[in-house]
Parts: structure tokens; sequence; C-alpha cells
């Protein structure tokens, strides 16, 4: 009877203690940070990512996308490749004013498993400037892969909802 409650003192112990779980990859494996570091540090890279659009530094924008990134525009199109995500967002130089992409998180979910999150919000584009008038926006998901300690964008999917001016018209959707 000693041995069973000392057994059960032990077990409560362990499961009342803070878990690490060690997740491994490819990569190399790490002690998992906690959940609330990951939402920060993906947070920290999307206003990074966001402040990049703003600024017109395509580059640092493709910086955050996998390579085989796959992202499924607004009204529906298809971009598979870190090079064809980075080539949408090239302005044509006979359109006028760029359009400006902003992405607002509500919420970033980290997988306790893998090395995985899940990012939901809203988005908009604006004329001109991060600041411009509004033109298009929605709601938009996004998969996170964590790969050598960083939070790399895996797909997007984005969903135009409201939108205000010429190429507003039903037919634009194919």
């Amino acid at each position: 009877m000693r041995r069973f409650r000392i057994l059960v003192a032990l077990a409560a112990s362990v499961l009342s203690s803070p878990l690490v779980i060690a997740v491994g990859s490819s990569h190399g494996s790490d002690a998992r940070p906690t959940a609330a570091a990951d939402r920060a540090a993906l947070r920290d890279a999307r206003i990074a990512q966001n402040r990049a659009i703003a600024a017109g530094d395509l580059d640092r924008v493709a910086s955050f996308w996998t390579d085989d990134v796959t992202v499924r525009r607004a009204l529906g199109q298809a971009l598979s490749g870190r090079a064809a995500a980075r080539q949408a967002l090239e302005s044509p130089a006979a359109s006028g004013p760029r359009l400006v992409y902003q992405r607002n998180a509500t919420a970033f979910d980290v997988s306790g498993q893998w090395p995985l999150a899940f990012e939901t919000g809203r988005w908009d584009g604006r004329s001109g400037s991060a600041s411009g008038p509004t033109v298009i926006g929605g709601r938009y998901s996004a998969q996170w892969v964590k790969l050598d300690g960083r939070w790399l964008i895996r797909s997007e999917v984005f969903v135009a909802l409201s939108c205000a001016g010429a190429g507003c018209e039903a037919a634009a959707v194919p």
C-alpha cells in the first residue's frame, strides 16, 4: 500500500509539472518555445512583412514565404511559388498608383505537436500607401511553418469581401 501511495504521489507530481516537448525535424531539433512566444514571433513577422509591403521592398516581402508558397488571391487566382507571389505584388507602370496590401491578424493558433501555426485576419488594399484610401479588402488565412527556428508562410488564402471604385464589377471574378 505504501508503494502505491508513493507511485500516486510521483505521478501527480509529474502530471502537474510543466511539460517541454522537443520537436524534431529535418532541420534539427530544439525544445519548443511557449505558444505565447511563438505567437509573438508570428505577429512580429507579419508586422515586418506589412512594413516591407508598404515600403515596396518586394525582396524582403518574399523572404517571409517558403520557396514553395501557395497563394490564392482575393478573386480566386492561384499562385505557386515565391517568385510568382512576389511578381503579383509588382505594380504595372501604366495602372496608376500601386495598391499597398496590409494584413491585420486577428488570431494565431500554434500547434503543440508540429512546427505549424494558423493565422486569420482581415486584409485591405490601399491606394498609393498604407494610409491611402481602401480600394479592396476582405478576410484571409495563412499557414506558417517553423524552419530553422524561423516562422515562414507556406500558404495564404485571401477572399475579397468589399471593393470601392473601378474594377469592382462582378464580372471581374472568374
